[in-house]
């Protein structure tokens, strides 16, 4: 591929910020908000309106996971620095992440979750063990969207040794280590559908049984390839191996997969396997546009404080989609526009308590704690870096997790 079809990332802007990205995560995190706040029981909608609905956001939440699980390599790998210590780096990504886990666990078991749990799946839980046991009453306890902070956890670990294996691949092949991972991807739900028992089934009419939801879903090595391939995009880019492909083709590469996947593939393939790389190839597009300065809404502040927030929102929204049917017992309403304005009110509290998460927990003690590095020079920073940062000048690329 000639030179001219790709973008050239001076070493001067491979710290810059890319707030596009962290507008970007907000509707990510609504679209996992959606896929949970439509299924049975929680669906204000009813009748027919309630199955088209569901129906349409059925992957959403599969979606805003790939997205975040991509996001993660991506974002870590960008804002890397030498001499920076995987025990630094690993403290660092605790405290972000960790604080709002624990007020959201005691939120949930508080307010419901104290009566369906029991203190076997509830410790697992609390210490971000729960996704690597293969029940559904353990990985879905208490608050559910926490598993992919366990299997976030453990990204957090390996990255140090993966960020520095995939640096020694040569600039010419990532692309097409980028596409072995696209393939290994769908090796999963095969050995899953060939290889594992086909019950018992999961709850909430999931076309999978336990063993083959948590195998393709939970489990931490096999969702590494996502992280792993936003390792690799971010490399491409900046080593200057990007494509130029624009934001709008990319989204619709997106948008195609994800109805690909509502209407023809197995169910276990839907859950990441079609929409990884359409889902690369825009998170790359939409950094390379804040790179080269080109122009994007999500730069807006409202968008970009959504993204700030998107973190604690998605550890707080299904409590509130929970307190809504459980707690005041709200059944499902006959107008589509009355469900729909419900389900805007479940979103708009949601937003609050977020904020008020973010600005309470998250952002002070990552201000405290999490706030350390060896100072460098930026002209001394390379793309070799050894692991992440999450200093004031990367901290809108954070990347966030969602169920």
């Amino acid at each position: 591929m000639s030179s001219t079809t790709r973008t050239t990332v001076p070493a001067s802007a491979r710290f810059a910020r890319l707030p596009s990205l962290t507008g970007m995560r907000f509707f990510a995190a609504f679209a996992v908000f959606l896929f949970h706040s439509t299924l049975p029981p929680y669906t204000p909608f009813s009748g027919g309106t309630a199955e088209s609905v569901t129906h349409a956001v059925s992957k959403a939440g599969w979606l805003g996971v790939g997205f975040f699980f991509v996001l993660s390599g991506f974002v870590l790998t960008w804002s890397a620095r030498p001499g920076d210590r995987p025990r630094q780096f690993l403290r660092r990504r605790l405290v972000k992440i960790y604080p709002n886990h624990v007020v959201t666990f005691v939120a949930a078991l508080v307010l419901f979750a104290w009566a369906k749990n029991t203190w076997k799946q509830e410790l697992p839980n609390l210490l971000l063990l729960h996704t690597w046991i293969p029940d559904a009453k353990t990985f879905q306890s208490v608050n559910p969207p926490s598993w992919s902070l366990s299997v976030e956890v453990v990204f957090y670990l390996c990255f140090p040794w993966l960020h520095r294996a995939i640096q020694r691949i040569r600039p010419e092949r990532l692309w097409l280590w980028v596409g072995i991972l696209g393939v290994a991807v769908f090796v999963i739900p095969a050995i899953a559908y060939a290889a594992l028992p086909g019950s018992p089934s999961m709850p909430l009419g999931f076309k999978a049984s336990v063993w083959q939801y948590w195998f393709v879903w939970q489990l931490p090595p096999f969702r590494m390839i996502e992280f792993a391939v936003g390792i690799l995009m971010a490399r491409i880019v900046m080593t200057g191996r990007w494509i130029n492909l624009p934001v709008t083709p990319a989204l619709l590469l997106v948008a195609v997969a994800y109805v690909v996947e509502l209407l023809w593939v197995p169910w276990l393939y839907a859950m990441s396997a079609v929409t990884l790389i359409p889902v690369a190839l825009l998170i790359a597009a939409m950094a390379t546009t804040d790179i080269s300065g080109r122009y994007s809404f999500l730069r807006y502040r409202a968008f970009v404080w959504l993204g700030e927030v998107s973190f604690a929102f998605y550890l707080v929204h299904d409590i509130t989609v929970h307190v809504f049917v459980e707690r005041f017992g709200l059944s499902p309403v006959h107008s589509a526009p009355a469900a729909a304005g419900l389900l805007a009110l479940e979103a708009g509290i949601s937003v609050f308590f977020s904020w008020l998460l973010y600005i309470g927990v998250e952002q002070p003690l990552v201000n405290r704690f999490g706030r350390t590095r060896p100072q460098l020079p930026r002209d001394s920073a390379s793309d070799t870096a050894g692991t992440a940062s999450t200093e004031p000048d990367d901290k809108p690329t954070e990347a966030v997790q969602a169920h």
